[in-house]
């Protein structure tokens, strides 16, 4: 009975400061039933569509980047230090075994046992010892402090998977605007070489004219100054060339020339896909941003259960079995087999306050988690509101940039048709042609446009998921 006391008296004292963890409110955000600049209905398309998938370059610089790329591979060793922290917590619910051994010399004044056991020579004044012992101890946790901790790790481990996966998302979605934007300076290239050419040959028929006699020199010069301003709007893509190789190494981890070879391949004409059919709801579990967030959310509601628990009694098992002797011989005795057991319980009884603000602590971490989780899930929002906004603007502005170089083209052949017939002069020829020049390069680059906004969607919308998550 006396023993029974003994073990009760500290947990009647542990309930002097128990009590349950404050009460937070987590309510899932609240979002529409379908976003505002959502597209049509009866367009069927996928969210991988998003991407230039068929072009070779982005699928040659992809797979160099998710294999070599420097921000990923940071991202993945992340994992494994979460992994680590989760298998570290789940081992502190185990026994801990150990094992040691040693030799010790001893000396002592027998005087401190009084004169008489130095006279009589009774005690040794110096005593060596051999041990050796197997220790064991084990922390029950029958409160649930440490399984708390581990849910805590386990959650960060999907919070770190899923801060990779938007690292994936980012560099591919990077690395898919770097080759439409290649592709744009390819068709802006080539239609600025064809304003070139227009230039050259009105200049050539200029100088036919201007040596007949029948033309000033003025209209060859005017000719040639067009065809020179096309040349410099030609010349100054290959500084915009030189930035997207310098990106995409950075990227990829990959040399110049192996991004370059990567870039020649030929590519796909610019020809944006319709844009899928999402709804908001589909963001909390496809965006890697908000389910890191949740995952945050989770781990540390954990850690505020761990914290309120700490001020619960623990039970310590511990038990050690050894062997001692005082000469090498008698080591491996039946003798010198010695052993202990001990169950200990242990509760806080005046910590002043060190619990509590502890306590309040993980209580504040929690409220911050769930800010951030609100704002991650709004900011997904936005950024899908923003992107289809912006595939609607950037459509229109395509098809009125395509049908503005078809009808100046076709307006610079009949100035042309006229000028041959002896109907119009030289000076309608020439503004039909400053009219047409540029209005190729300005609907590729708004092509290129309505193309990035599709990527910007496709990151918008969480991405498709790698082959890994696809068979998870």
């Amino acid at each position: 009975m006396r023993h029974l006391i003994a073990l009760s008296l500290p947990v009647l004292l542990g309930a002097c400061v128990a009590g349950p963890p404050p009460e937070i409110a987590t309510p899932t955000p609240e979002l529409p039933g379908e976003f505002f600049f959502s597209g049509d209905e009866d367009v069927v398309s996928t969210v991988a569509a998003l991407l230039p998938q068929d072009d070779p370059a982005f699928e040659t610089l992809a797979a160099d980047a998710l294999r070599d790329g420097p921000s990923l591979a940071e991202a993945v060793a992340r994992i494994e230090a979460a992994r680590a922290g989760a298998r570290q917590a789940g081992a502190e619910r185990l026994p801990n075994v150990s094992v040691d051994g040693a030799v010790t010399g001893t000396r002592i004044n027998p005087n401190q046992f009084g004169d008489g056991a130095a006279q009589g020579g009774f005690i040794d004044t110096e005593q060596v010892s051999y041990g050796a012992n197997l220790v064991a101890s084990w922390d029950a946790d029958l409160f649930g402090r440490l399984k708390a901790q581990e849910r805590a790790a386990i959650a960060r481990i999907d919070g770190a998977s899923a801060s990779a996966n938007a690292v994936r998302i980012a560099l591919l979605a990077e690395i898919a605007g770097s080759v439409i934007d290649w592709r744009v300076l390819s068709a802006r290239g080539e239609a600025l070489q064809q304003d070139v050419d227009a230039a050259l040959q009105l200049a050539s028929l200029a100088k036919t004219r201007e040596d007949a006699g029948i033309a000033p020199g003025f209209d060859r010069v005017r000719a040639e100054a067009a065809a020179s301003a096309s040349r410099s709007r030609l010349a100054a893509l290959e500084s915009e060339r030189v930035r997207i190789v310098g990106r995409l190494i950075t990227l990829t981890g990959q040399s110049g020339a192996q991004v370059a070879t990567a870039l020649a391949q030929p590519g796909i004409s610019l020809d944006p896909a319709p844009a899928p059919l999402a709804l908001p709801s589909d963001l909390l579990a496809n965006r890697p941003d908000v389910l890191a967030a949740a995952s945050e959310l989770t781990a540390t509601d954990a850690e505020l259960a761990a914290a309120a628990r700490a001020r619960f009694p623990r039970l310590t098992l511990s038990a050690v079995v050894g062997l001692l002797a005082f000469s090498p011989g008698d080591f491996f005795e039946e003798d010198s087999i010695v052993g202990t057991l001990t169950a200990g319980l242990a509760a806080p009884l005046l910590d002043f306050g060190r619990i509590e603000a502890e306590i309040d602590g993980a209580a504040a971490n929690k409220r911050i988690a769930f800010a951030a989780y609100r704002g991650a899930v709004f900011q997904a929002l936005g950024d899908a509101e923003a992107a289809y906004g912006l595939i609607d603007a950037a459509d229109t502005e395509a098809a009125l940039a395509v049908q503005e170089r078809d009808e100046l083209a076709r307006a610079a052949s009949l100035a042309n048709t006229r000028f041959r017939a002896g109907l119009a002069n030289f000076l309608e020829v020439l503004e039909a042609r400053r009219a047409a020049d540029a209005s190729g390069e300005r609907a590729a680059a708004a092509l290129g446009r309505a193309e990035r906004a599709r990527v910007l969607l496709w990151q918008a919308l969480g991405g498709t998921p790698s082959e890994s998550e696809a068979e998870g």
